[in-house]
């Protein structure tokens, strides 16, 4: 039976009296891949603050394998298994993609280290496994800032997976992407699917149709609906809440 690895129960988080999460119920199996998609404003960006920690739910409940993660900071939350990679791409510039993978597989270790020091045989054995995942063996020691924006958001999902986690939540990984390189993304994050649960946040809907299993329409704070995408475009709810307009074009 597979348990489920995120849990989140009747969580509201207010901001002076306005609810970006109202009353929200949300849980997934360990393994999943699943697509959260909303309007703006519909607290998609809140709902991964209240997993990492970096906002506490005003009232109700978030567990991770069965562990509260209520009153644990970001980085405790993010050493039980859990990474997040937000919007804009956060690598190291004047770093090699190998050097900044070598920098995330060893949590102990700093900049200095990692450019001075030999690196282990296994954890070069990684980080080469990892270069071939994201597509970046042939310009692994090129300097980090001369690759295209696709390039650095994949640099970034390579840079989580070094880390370890186990529920990977990635936010709005396609943003400002070629067709190209949207494809190739989306068959990354499929992949990383194969031994990681991962939650994706994206606005794109023909990238939501490529990778989605299972999506979730948040709507004001709360779950909507949930289902496969056609189930979710055909919902009279999210029709209504599109205002008539077609979930293929709108901008959610």
């Amino acid at each position: 039976m597979v348990s489920n690895i995120l849990e989140i129960e009747a969580v509201t988080v207010s901001f002076d009296g306005f609810k970006a999460l109202n009353n929200l119920n949300f849980s997934m199996a360990e393994g999943e891949l699943r697509v959260i998609i909303g309007p703006n404003g519909a607290g998609k960006t809140t709902f991964l603050d209240v997993i990492t920690g970096k906002v506490q739910p005003t009232s109700g409940e978030a567990r991770f394998k069965g562990k509260s993660l209520r009153s644990r900071s970001e980085h405790g939350i993010a050493r039980l298994g859990i990474g997040r990679k937000f919007q804009t791409p956060r690598v190291y510039l004047n770093l090699t993609p190998r050097e900044n993978l070598e920098l995330c597989c060893n949590r102990n270790k700093n900049v200095l280290a990692t450019l001075f020091k030999p690196t282990p045989t296994a954890e070069r054995r990684t980080v080469a496994g990892l270069l071939e995942t994201i597509g970046l063996t042939h310009k692994a020691d090129m300097p980090a800032a001369l690759l295209s924006h696709g390039e650095k958001q994949w640099l970034e999902i390579g840079m989580l997976v070094a880390q370890s986690p186990d529920l990977l939540l990635v936010d709005e990984p396609v943003a400002g992407l070629t067709d190209e390189e949207t494809e190739r993304t989306g068959d990354l994050l499929i992949a990383l699917a194969q031994s990681h649960s991962v939650i994706v946040i994206e606005h794109d809907m023909e990238f939501v149709r490529q990778i989605a299993r299972t999506v979730t329409v948040l709507h004001e704070g709360s779950v909507l609906c949930e289902g496969t995408m056609d189930d979710v475009q055909n919902d009279p709810r999210v029709i209504e809440v599109y205002l008539g307009e077609p979930l293929a074009e709108a901008h959610v």
